[in-house]
C-alpha cells in the first residue's frame, strides 16, 4: 500500500497500511526544504521590492513593469508539468538540486548594467526553474511522512514562502537603498549556491515510498479521472484566487506603498513584511488545526476542504473594504489581513490531492495542480499594471486592482467550499476505475 493510504472516515479506527512512526532524518530534510522555499520566495520578491528603482532606472511604464512581473510565470506552468512527470521516475534529491542551481545562475546577469530585455529573459528563466519547486518539495516531503502526519510538514514548507520574504526584505532592501538593486540579485545568487552545498551534504530521499517500484506494483487511476475529479478542480480554483493575491503582493505591494501611499523606499521595506508575517501565522495555525481535527476523527472534507476555503472568502470580503476606508493605516491593515488569510489553502490542498492520488502518480498530479493555479501569476500583475496606467489617478488604479483581487478571492473560496470532498474522492475514483475494468472485461469475455 502507498504511503498516502486510504482516506479515513470520521470515527474510523481502521489501521492504515502506512507506518505510524516518522523516520529518522525527516525533520532535517523538512528544514532543508523549508530553506529551499525561503530562497525560492526571496528570488520572487526582489523585483517587486526593487520595483520603483527598476522603473526609474529603466524608465518603465506601469504596463511594462506589470509585464516584467508576469514574465516570471511565462514558463512556470510548463516547467512544473514537465518536471512533475520527471519526479515520478527520478529521485527528488537530484531534481531539487538542479532547480536550485538554475535559480542561482539566473540571478548573476543582473549584477552589471542590464536592459529591460535582459531582465525579462532572466526572470523567464528563473520562473522556469522555480515553477516545479513547491510541488517537487511537497512530493519529497511526503516520502518521509504518512498521510495523517503531512499537514504540519506541509505548513512548515509553505512557511518558507513567508520567511523568504520576512528574512529577505530587510536585507535586500538595505542593499537596494545603500548600494544598488543590481547587487540584490547577486546576493540571492550567492545564497542559492550556499543552499546547493547544504543539500549536497545533507539532502536524502525519503524511505517511505519507492515511486519506481510503486509504478509497477501499485494500481493506477487514469490521469483524466484524477484531473477532472471535483476535488482536483476545487483545489485549482481555490488556490488560483490565493495566488492572484500572492502574485500581486510579490510584484505590486512595495510600489503601492511607495507610489500609492507615499512611503519612502526604506519604510516601504518594513511595511512590505507585514502581509507575510500575518500569513505565516495563518499557515502554521491551519496546519496545526487541521492535524488536530483529523486526530479527533473529523473528516478531511472539514479538516482540509472547509478549513482552507472559508479564509479565502473572509479575506476577499476584507480586501473589498479597502477602497472604502480612509487613511493609509486602515488600507494597509485591510490589505495585510485580506491577502494574508489566503495562506490557509496552500496547507490543505497538497494533502487533499495526496489522499486519493496513487504515490507513483502524485508528483505529476501535484505539479499539474501547481501549473494551473499559478497561471494567476501571469494574469494578475498585468491586469494591475493596465488598471493603474488607465486610471484617473495612481491610487484609484491600485484600489480598482485590489477590488478585482477581492472578487477573484471570494469566487475561488466559494468554489472550494462546493468542490472539495477529498474524503470520498478515492472511493469514487476507485469504483469508477473498477467499473471501467469490468466493462472492458465483459467486452472481451467469450461469455
Amino acid at each position: 500500500m502507498s504511503a498516502q493510504g486510504t482516506p479515513k472516515a470520521a470515527g474510523s479506527t481502521t489501521a492504515k497500511a502506512t507506518p505510524k512512526e516518522t523516520p529518522k532524518g525527516a525533520w532535517t530534510v523538512t528544514f532543508l526544504l523549508f530553506l529551499f522555499m525561503v530562497v525560492n520566495f526571496a528570488d520572487k520578491i526582489v523585483v517587486g521590492l526593487a520595483g520603483v528603482p527598476i522603473m526609474t532606472d529603466l524608465k518603465l511604464e506601469p504596463e511594462q513593469f506589470g509585464l516584467l512581473g508576469s514574465s516570471f510565470f511565462f514558463l512556470f506552468s510548463i516547467s512544473a508539468i514537465v518536471v512533475g512527470f520527471i519526479v515520478n521516475k527520478v529521485a527528488t534529491r537530484w531534481v531539487l538540486l538542479t532547480l536550485a542551481v538554475i535559480w542561482a545562475l539566473a540571478q548573476f546577469p543582473m549584477v552589471g548594467a542590464v536592459s529591460f530585455t535582459t531582465l525579462l529573459i532572466c526572470r523567464i528563466v528563473l520562473g522556469a526553474g522555480e515553477g516545479p519547486a513547491f510541488s517537487v518539495a511537497v512530493h519529497a516531503i511526503y516520502k518521509w511522512f504518512p498521510d495523517e502526519k503531512r499537514a504540519l510538514p506541509t505548513a512548515i514548507l509553505t512557511q518558507g514562502s513567508a520567511f523568504g520574504v520576512i528574512l529577505a526584505v530587510p536585507a535586500l532592501n538595505w542593499v537596494i537603498v545603500n548600494h544598488s538593486w543590481h547587487y540584490a540579485f547577486g546576493a540571492l545568487g550567492v545564497v542559492g549556491l550556499i543552499w546547493v552545498a547544504a543539500w549536497l551534504a545533507l539532502g536524502k530521499e525519503g524511505p517511505l515510498e519507492d515511486t519506481q517500484a510503486l509504478a509497477v506494483s501499485e494500481p493506477k487511476i487514469p490521469y483524466l479521472q484524477l484531473l477532472t475529479s471535483r476535488t482536483f478542480i476545487g483545489c485549482v480554483a481555490a488556490t488560483f484566487g490565493a495566488y492572484w493575491a500572492l502574485s500581486l503582493g510579490l510584484t505590486w505591494f512595495t510600489p503601492f506603498i511607495v507610489k500609492g501611499l507615499g512611503f519612502s523606499q526604506t519604510d516601504a521595506g518594513f511595511v512590505s513584511i507585514l502581509p507575510w508575517v500575518f500569513g505565516a501565522t495563518i499557515v502554521i495555525l491551519t496546519g496545526w488545526i487541521s492535524q488536530v481535527m483529523m486526530a479527533r476523527g473529523v473528516t478531511t472534507r472539514i479538516a482540509r476542504g472547509v478549513l482552507g476555503s472559508v479564509p479565502l472568502v473572509l479575506g476577499g470580503l476584507i480586501l473589498a473594504m479597502m477602497s472604502h476606508v480612509q487613511g493609509a493605516g486602515l488600507q494597509i491593515a485591510a490589505l495585510v489581513v485580506g491577502s494574508g488569510l489566503c495562506g490557509a489553502i496552500y496547507v490543505v490542498c497538497p494533502p487533499m490531492l495526496g489522499e486519493f492520488t496513487p504515490a507513483s502518480q502524485r508528483g505529476a498530479v501535484i505539479a499539474i495542480y501547481g501549473a494551473l493555479y499559478t497561471l494567476a501569476g501571469i494574469i494578475a500583475p498585468v491586469v494591475m499594471g493596465s488598471v493603474i496606467q488607465r486610471a484617473g489617478s495612481t491610487i484609484d488604479g491600485y484600489m480598482t486592482g485590489f477590488t478585482i483581487n477581492a472578487v477573484v478571492m471570494i469566487g475561488s473560496g466559494v468554489l472550494g467550499l462546493l468542490l472539495l470532498w477529498p474524503n470520498t474522492e478515492k472511493a469514487r475514483l476507485t469504483r469508477g476505475t473498477a467499473a471501467q475494468a469490468g466493462a472492458l472485461k465483459g467486452v472481451v469475455s467469450p461469455t
